[in-house]
């Protein structure tokens, strides 16, 4: 049976996104970040090529650790300036009617509360496309100008997440009743009240007695995305996830830590393929092999390593100028990105990466593999990852934007809609649908947020 491939476009309210240095390409159009149309004719572009969903990086801090502050990022334009990833998305879907958009927010900055209005809000005027990227935060300078003295500890950050996702999931699942909004003109009855509950939550890190302020969306919760990949991060991808972001060097090794999620999802009583996987590729493609080598050897010219070394700095919590660019890099426990460390020292046994290694690899594409060839080359190097490291999919980042979108949608998506890989349609109205298939709109039983229903909440 052939499995199908789903693809999310990888981009971010920034310039160069994962690409340091590219937004000086000609033909690059990420400065234009700050444009709605560049948005709105993004999110038609992927529509039209079927990708299942938009996904949209953030960060709340800047990139100070590489030379011990952020003129390195500032000169470069590494993930700064920055926009706010939530304020595009309705218009987005105004312009489509498929596509998913995936949004990261760092639950350590917000208010359960108002967050969850917040998403709520989305889906409704997504009409049931949107997604939640769920991140802890990891740069320092963003816990420092976000009110606190100190990043919080790794590990701690995953024990307040999971008492946020248990109030959110009570406000979106089980404050109002699916037929608490009547709308009853001759009764004047907007709501019934007897439908409406306070979800009396009183925990360690959150009091949020009351009722909230959103009717039932379309998806009630938004899709759960989320990208930890620390041994703590899995627990939680395992416990909360619909879809998992990942990256990794080679298939092999990211099987293993796909086969090491889904294992612990089924010891949480979840279906262990339930939860979708997207590993992080780059693709640059032309009609031939030998076109997409001369177009990689362009973009080439263009990277900028001080670049990538500032933004590996950042996900990493190290400082690799204090290193000899030639050698090599061992493992460090930090309160960063912990895979950002582990992918290039404990997880691949048969390479030493020195810095200089590290800054070309992150060069185009970040820390995910690059594809270069024509299109049967990479539908065939997809199909390759999907059946070594059991990937569902692809969060596919750019080298210029929205050339990189413009080719897989011209050229890639025929040939893996040839393999029967992508499908031609679209299997629903929601976000959830496209994952899982039509009619299923909110949490599948097996996932925990079923099971803050009205009938949990009410006294």
């Amino acid at each position: 049976m052939t499995r199908r491939i789903h693809l999310n476009a990888f981009d971010m309210t920034c310039a160069g996104h994962q690409s340091p240095g590219l937004w000086r390409h000609p033909a690059d159009q990420s400065h234009r970040y700050r444009d709605l149309r560049y948005w709105t004719d993004l999110a038609r572009l992927l529509e039209r090529g079927g990708f299942t969903s938009l996904f949209i990086a953030d960060v709340l801090g800047l990139y100070d650790v590489y030379r011990g502050g952020p003129e390195s990022a500032i000169r470069d334009g590494i993930q700064v300036p920055v926009g706010d990833p939530t304020l595009a998305v309705p218009a987005m879907a105004a312009v489509t009617e498929h596509l998913g958009f995936g949004v990261t927010v760092s639950l350590t900055y917000e208010k359960p509360y108002a967050f969850a209005r917040r998403f709520a809000t989305l889906d409704h005027y997504t009409n049931g496309r949107i997604a939640w990227n769920v991140v802890t935060s990891y740069l320092e300078s963003a816990a420092r100008n976000l009110g606190l003295e100190h990043q919080v500890p790794h590990d701690e950050r995953y024990e307040v997440a999971e008492e946020f996702m248990e109030v959110v999931y009570k406000l979106w699942e089980g404050s109002w009743e699916d037929d608490a909004v009547r709308l009853d003109r001759a009764a004047g009855v907007y709501a019934d009240p007897a439908k409406v509950h306070p979800i009396h939550h009183h925990g360690r890190y959150f009091d949020v007695p009351g009722i909230g302020l959103t009717e039932p969306s379309p998806q009630r919760s938004p899709v759960i995305f989320q990208a930890g990949a620390s041994p703590r991060g899995r627990r939680f991808a395992a416990a909360h996830a619909e879809g998992i972001f990942t990256t990794a060097t080679r298939p092999d090794i990211l099987g293993r830590s796909i086969a090491s999620t889904r294992a612990a999802a089924a010891e949480l009583g979840r279906d262990p393929r339930s939860i979708k996987f997207f590993t992080l590729m780059t693709v640059i493609t032309a009609p031939t092999d030998e076109e997409a080598q001369a177009k990689y050897r362009e973009y080439a010219k263009y990277v900028s390593l001080e670049g990538a070394l500032t933004l590996y700095g950042g996900w990493s919590g190290l400082d690799l100028s204090r290193m000899n660019p030639d050698e090599p890099l061992r493992y460090a426990e930090t309160e960063a990105v912990r895979s950002a460390v582990e992918a290039f020292t404990t997880v691949d046994p048969d390479r030493d990466w020195t810095p200089r290694d590290i800054a070309e690899w992150i060069g185009i594409g970040g820390m995910g593999v690059v594809v270069v060839g024509s299109p049967a080359t990479v539908a065939d190097e997809m199909q390759r990852w999907v059946d070594i490291a059991d990937v569902d999919g692809f969060n596919l980042a750019y080298a210029i934007t929205p050339g990189t979108f413009e080719d897989l949608v011209e050229l890639v998506v025929p040939e893996l809609r040839r393999r029967s890989l992508l499908p031609d349609t679209y299997a629903g109205s929601t976000l959830r649908e496209e994952l899982y298939g039509p009619g299923q709109l909110r949490f599948r039983a097996d996932h925990p947020g079923s099971r803050f229903g009205a009938r949990a909440v009410a006294p």
